[in-house]
């Protein structure tokens, strides 16, 4: 697939919990969100990734209800969130960047407050908290004030508050930034699990936390879905379409540019090679019997690989012309 194209994925037989339709937001004459339109699936864990000023924090605000459109739709469960907003946010639980905790609250206190604010009964209230202090690692710092926590506590405590009460969307704005990479490991962990159960939104400048935790990855610039796709069509993309070649001895070129799928062949000096190749058939099989079978020695062929941080810079590099936009 190009760069710059959109792939939307659709499985009908998925419940649908997010639904965005035809989203725009301009300030003044500047268009933030440009016609995205997406859908979150339960089970779904989506990376949400974009730029600086690409309009990504301007949709994250718009589906949590916290800022309004300038036209499209946002339904939640069914439930559109400008006609009936409060029906629509109790399917939400919401991590921003910075965690909304109060530091001179245990943390059994602060979830019980929490909790009392999503309206959750009294007979239900303390089976609601054991489960979010289980799910988040939190039982054994139940009774510490929070303000006394690591930040990577401080962290489980803010997604414990999102989930508090069992919402079908989790939103995570930035969940493992300034955490060491042990705490990093727990929360990727926790992000995992959640999404086995709920639909989750993960908002983050760290590609590899895409690879690590997310089923699909989407990309926003300029204001525009460009890469919406799930997390293997990432990885078809990051496998190149080319193979490095080393030998002990000097190969025939031209006997080896005979084989189908073989377009280029690249010289790199030292019996080192680079070979292009058709992206729809791995030649490395049938290259291996030719160098070993014609006594050219084989000392090495492996696939290169695009990096995620590269296939993000060539994505998001270049400005969206009006025949390259999506409709």
């Amino acid at each position: 697939m190009p760069h710059g194209h959109l792939v939307l994925i659709r499985r009908n037989n998925m419940q649908k919990l997010i639904e965005v339709e035809q989203l725009t937001r301009y300030y003044g004459d500047h268009c933030a969100v440009n016609n995205v339109s997406f859908a979150l699936e339960k089970g779904e864990i989506l990376g949400f990734l974009g730029p600086n000023g690409a309009g990504k924090t301007s949709t994250m605000q718009m589906i949590c209800g916290n800022l309004a459109p300038t036209s499209g739709q946002v339904l939640i469960n069914g439930i559109d969130m400008l006609d009936q907003p409060k029906e629509a946010k109790r399917a939400l639980g919401y991590l921003p960047e910075i965690p909304p905790v109060y530091r001179d609250l245990t943390v059994d206190e602060f979830l019980g407050y929490c909790a009392r604010l999503h309206g959750i009964p009294m007979e239900r209230r303390q089976k609601a908290l054991d489960q979010a202090r289980e799910r988040t690692g939190l039982k054994d710092v139940a009774d510490r004030l929070i303000g006394n926590l690591s930040k990577g506590y401080q962290q489980r405590v803010g997604i414990a508050q999102a989930i508090v009460h069992m919402p079908d969307v989790i939103i995570l704005d930035e969940p493992t930034v300034g955490l060491d990479p042990i705490q990093i490991r727990e929360i990727r962990e926790l992000i995992r699990d959640l999404g086995q159960e709920h639909g989750v939104i993960l908002s983050t400048h760290i590609l590899s936390e895409v690879q690590e935790s997310c089923t699909r990855v989407q990309i926003i610039h300029q204001g525009r879905l460009v890469f919406n796709d799930r997390i293997e069509g990432l990885e078809q993309q990051m496998r190149a379409s080319s193979l490095l070649l080393a030998t002990a001895r000097t190969p025939d070129l031209e006997v080896m540019a005979l084989m189908p799928p073989i377009q280029r062949i690249d010289d790199l000096g030292d019996h080192h090679y680079r070979i292009f190749h058709d992206k729809t058939e791995d030649p490395s099989e049938s290259l291996a019997a030719l160098v070993v079978n014609s006594g050219w020695g084989l000392r090495e062929l492996m696939p290169e690989r695009c990096s995620m941080e590269q296939i993000f810079i060539d994505i998001t590099r270049t400005p969206i012309s009006a025949e390259e936009q999506i409709p």
